[in-house]
């Protein structure tokens, strides 16, 4: 159980953060700047539950939002295996996603053109959470392409799942697809 008695501690006004393990990193280290994106992402996910979710659309927010808390704490310690890692994403989180995408996207139509975010609020929010999922997943990548580092393969493709998921929910939330905004080629030269 987490308590936060005190929120500040003062110990970051040299420019570091502590993980998981107590290691102290810059805070423009590869692993602050992930999990920080996904809270990022997570954040821009709550104004779309509070700016036109439905209420399933709300439940399954929520849920991601947790889980991404689950994603982070798997980020948080550079160590994996035993002693490592307190939360460890798994597959059955990434597989809950896919089942997701199947789900809403069963009902929306083939897709002929790119898609501009727009359309209604929530779907315009969702847009804004996809981009800033796929730089989450950018910055993993490039952390784990570090030889002294490392992220966990399902971390990386319950975010990468996460991204298609919010594109299939952004065209949900722009009445299945009927207010998408759709990108026309070459329209203003």
């Amino acid at each position: 159980m987490v308590v936060l008695n005190r929120i500040y501690t003062r110990t970051g006004d040299d420019g570091t953060t502590a993980l998981g393990n107590g290691e102290r990193r810059k805070k423009y280290d590869l692993r602050i700047a992930a999990y920080g994106t996904l809270d990022e992402l997570s954040a821009a996910i709550g104004l779309v539950r509070v700016h036109g979710a439905d209420q399933d659309l709300d439940l399954l927010l929520a849920r991601v939002q947790n889980d991404l808390f689950d994603v982070e704490a798997d980020l948080c310690l550079s160590e994996k295996g035993p002693g490592g890692a307190r939360m460890t994403t798994t597959d059955a989180q990434v597989t809950w996603l896919e089942q997701r995408i199947d789900h809403f996207n069963a009902d929306l139509a083939p897709l002929r053109s790119f898609i501009l975010p727009g359309g209604r609020t929530a779907a315009a929010y969702l847009h804004l959470a996809r981009t800033i999922c796929r730089r989450a997943e950018r910055i993993m990548v490039e952390l784990n392409d570090k030889s002294s580092e490392g992220v966990t393969p399902a971390a990386l493709k319950y975010v990468n799942r996460l991204s298609d998921l919010l594109f299939v929910l952004s065209r949900y939330a722009n009445d299945k697809g009927a207010c998408d905004v759709l990108w026309q080629p070459g329209q203003n030269r």
